[in-house]
């Protein structure tokens, strides 16, 4: 990773943060690859079970970073090519993204966090979705995300205002899971990442594919992916394993095979 991106590990927790504080972690093209080269390492790595995706400074993110401008490219194209495979890299990977949300997540940035599987906000962050007011359209499948969430009328209210949303509201309407202090923030989003490293690898991975396929798809299509995911689980030295520690009283030893 370059410096606009950084890459940590923690143990069973690996954690990407945006690092370009100075500009509130506006997006450029080169954020957005090392983004996408970040999630698809810690995908590949075996040894990463979870990812808490941040950023640095006073900013989740800011969204776009309109001072780069298009940098040479269109913006349909951009949202094509540039932010959809780091959207994609999130949904598609087999580990859960835990997004941590310092000050606020506005624009793209807030399609960022909502495209994570769990979201935690600290107490006096917010999340934003401006567009009307520079006269854009909400982007990065910020329209999807937030009607399939909220319903039409109050996704199009909180959008056409541009509504700010504090983070307590968010956990109300399900945009985020927790709140937590600001100052508690990073070290509560790797407690969190901690403990869900510990739970049966496989399983998760096929919990997110089977839940994340459900929210497009029909009930016959989901029950058939999960009675093929269930029939080959079954057959995983984890599952055994979970069998044994359970009859045993004793924790699990996972190894994700």
């Amino acid at each position: 990773m370059t410096d606009t991106v950084k890459y940590e590990q923690d143990g069973a927790v690996a954690v990407i943060s945006l690092n370009r504080p100075d500009s509130l972690n506006g997006f450029t093209s080169g954020m957005l690859a090392e983004a996408v080269d970040a999630f698809v390492r810690a995908d590949e790595d075996d040894s990463v079970r979870v990812v808490v995706f941040t950023g640095e400074g006073r900013a989740f993110s800011a969204g776009a970073d309109l001072k780069a401008g298009l940098e040479g490219g269109s913006l349909k194209n951009k949202l094509l090519h540039e932010y959809g495979p780091m959207f994609a890299a999130i949904s598609e990977m087999q580990k859960p993204v835990i997004a941590a949300v310092p000050g606020f997540a506005a624009g793209v940035g807030m399609s960022a966090v909502l495209h994570s599987d769990l979201v935690i906000m600290a107490d006096d962050a917010f999340m934003l979705s401006p567009f009307t007011t520079i006269s854009l359209v909400p982007d990065g499948g910020l329209n999807r995300l937030l009607v399939r969430q909220l319903g039409y009328r109050r996704a199009f209210q909180l959008s056409v205002e541009s509504e700010r949303i504090p983070a307590e509201r968010c956990v109300e309407l399900g945009l985020a899971n927790k709140t937590v202090p600001a100052a508690e923030l990073r070290d509560a989003a790797m407690e969190w990442a901690s403990a869900l490293a510990r739970r049966a690898p496989l399983s998760v991975a096929a919990t997110k594919k089977v839940m994340r396929t459900a929210m497009d798809h029909d009930e016959a299509t989901c029950y058939r992916l999960e009675a093929e995911l269930q029939g080959k689980l079954r057959e995983s030295a984890d599952a055994a394993e979970g069998v044994n520690a359970f009859l045993e009283k004793r924790e699990p030893d996972f190894k994700g095979a």
